[in-house]
């Protein structure tokens, strides 16, 4: 089967099976199967060989049951940087480039990113600072050992700790960062698929009003903070 048939195929399941944007999912587990960029599909013209069929094909049906395309293909194309993406871990979204941003705005030397999760954000911000130490918590073991993973692949130096925020965490910092959970509990239902069924609880929701963990980061910035310290993070709608 040809690239060209089997993006339709793929892309036809998908669609059948209600998911949104079932093309360009489909393009980009194809691509990844296939080891190119998505962009790159409509120029290859040679027949996939059994083993991309069988990968292809394994990575639509977990598509179907609306597992998150960064999942199936194992990575997050993120600012800069491909991150590796399982679902210990948040999936990071293009929205919080605007965090890396805001952030290389500021002047600091020194960085504390609290849920770290993929690590994203950390190494995002310590790729592009020369110079700059960082520090990532998680409460997620597993968390961490993808953070680490993605720190050494992309080779920035950071550390990574296992802290239940500030918990372990004495020093201070010229900056302190988080996307943490900030999904109210009542609004999981609404959520898609996707995201309810397939990333983690603790990731998305503080199991209250969403609010829980912008209180306690706030309560502990300034034992945390250099002087003329900031603390950027990421809010919901409904939090803002």
């Amino acid at each position: 089967m040809t690239p060209a048939k089997a993006r339709a195929e793929a892309a036809a399941r998908l669609q059948a099976a209600g998911i949104d944007g079932a093309a360009r999912d489909a393009d980009r587990i194809l691509a990844a199967v296939m080891g190119i960029q998505p962009g790159r599909l409509r120029h290859i013209d040679r027949e996939l060989t059994a083993d991309e069929m069988q990968r292809l094909w394994a990575g639509i049906d977990a598509r179907e049951q609306h597992q998150p395309v960064a999942q199936i293909v194992g990575f997050r194309d993120f600012y800069a940087h491909r991150f590796i993406v399982t679902p210990d871990t948040l999936d990071p979204r293009p929205e919080t480039e605007v965090l890396i941003d805001t952030a290389l705005n500021l002047s600091w030397t020194s960085v504390l990113d609290m849920g770290t999760g993929t690590g994203a954000i950390l190494i995002s911000l310590l790729a592009a600072r020369a110079g700059s130490r960082g520090l990532g918590t998680d409460i997620s073991p597993a968390a961490l050992d993808v953070a680490r993973r993605n720190a050494h692949l992309i080779n920035v130096t950071a550390e990574f700790r296992h802290s239940d925020w500030y918990g372990d965490v004495p020093e201070r910092f010229d900056l302190i960062v988080s996307n943490p959970p900030y999904i109210a509990l009542d609004e999981m239902a609404a959520l898609s698929p996707d995201v309810r069924q397939w990333e983690p609880a603790t990731a998305l929701t503080d199991g209250g009003d969403g609010l829980g963990a912008y209180r306690i980061i706030a309560a502990g910035a300034a034992a945390r903070l250099n002087p003329g310290g900031h603390v950027l993070v990421e809010i919901g709608p409904r939090q803002g």
